[in-house]
């Protein structure tokens, strides 16, 4: 379905790979999610935008080991002011990695870090609005964000990026909390302090989907990707959790096709 563009203040509208290998990576998410890649030129440092059936789904960077960062996939959320949002962050106990950057005229983008220490981008669109499609195959479904500091981080994105905000859980075993705007959910917070392994960050998690993740799966590892998470059932739907041939990780849903 087409995506809400531009997408609602403080909601995910755009996610990008940090990739060390973007013509390997490239070829991958062809072959696994139906992508095409577009250059961009070099105006804009060769980045590159993944489209599907002629729309902009995600982008992609290369990653040429000055940042030491690992290869990673990026969820860009949209503000209004980038700016004014970076400053929010840090008065809210957040940090800035990158502060707001004019990209000609399709926007401005930042990088910050929530009180937990996860890494979310900032996208204030101008021509460039954000992902074109969601919900279906080939397409971003969801953003979740894992997070050992709940109640901290929960209350960083109300303050911080003006979220409004639904518990959709609060037992003992399971803390889930929903970005919301209007009728619409947008992104979710989880509680992960109980599971996430010493030494592994916070982080933001990007579901997007496929019509048949267990041949996704199979696809990933003929293409010299790993499987992270083997294919199961949830009451969410048939998920997976799957690493590109650099390492960068993505989770699958299966998501049926738009009639």
């Amino acid at each position: 379905m087409p995506a809400s563009t531009p997408a609602p203040s403080g909601a995910p509208c755009w996610i990008d790979l940090f990739s060390s290998d973007p013509d390997r990576a490239a070829e991958f998410y062809g072959a696994v999610l139906g992508w095409e890649a577009e250059s961009s030129g070099a105006e804009y440092g060769g980045y590159v935008n993944f489209t599907r059936n002629g729309v902009r789904v995600a982008g992609m960077m290369r990653n040429d080991g000055s940042a030491g960062q690992p290869d990673a996939w990026t969820t860009y959320l949209s503000v209004p002011d980038a700016k004014a949002t970076t400053e929010a962050v840090v008065g809210a106990g957040g940090q800035v990695y990158m502060e707001p950057m004019q990209v000609g005229p399709l926007g401005t983008m930042g990088m910050v870090a929530d009180p937990g220490g996860a890494a979310v981008g900032l996208w204030q669109p101008g021509e460039h609005r954000g992902y074109g499609l969601n919900g279906e195959p080939g397409a971003p479904c969801w953003h979740e964000l894992h997070t050992r500091d709940y109640e901290a981080v929960l209350d960083f994105y109300r303050t911080a990026l003006g979220w409004e905000t639904r518990v959709m859980s609060d037992a003992e075993d399971f803390r889930y909390t929903q970005m919301v705007s209007g009728d619409g959910e947008y992104a979710g917070v989880m509680d992960a302090s109980a599971f996430l392994p010493e030494g592994v960050p916070s982080t933001w998690q990007i579901y997007v989907g496929v019509v048949d993740v267990d041949a996704a799966v199979a696809r990933t590892v003929e293409l010299g990707g790993s499987v992270v998470e083997a294919p199961e059932d949830s009451p969410f739907g048939r998920l997976a959790r799957i690493a590109d041939p650099t390492g960068a990780q993505i989770k699958l849903v299966e998501v049926p096709v738009p009639a």
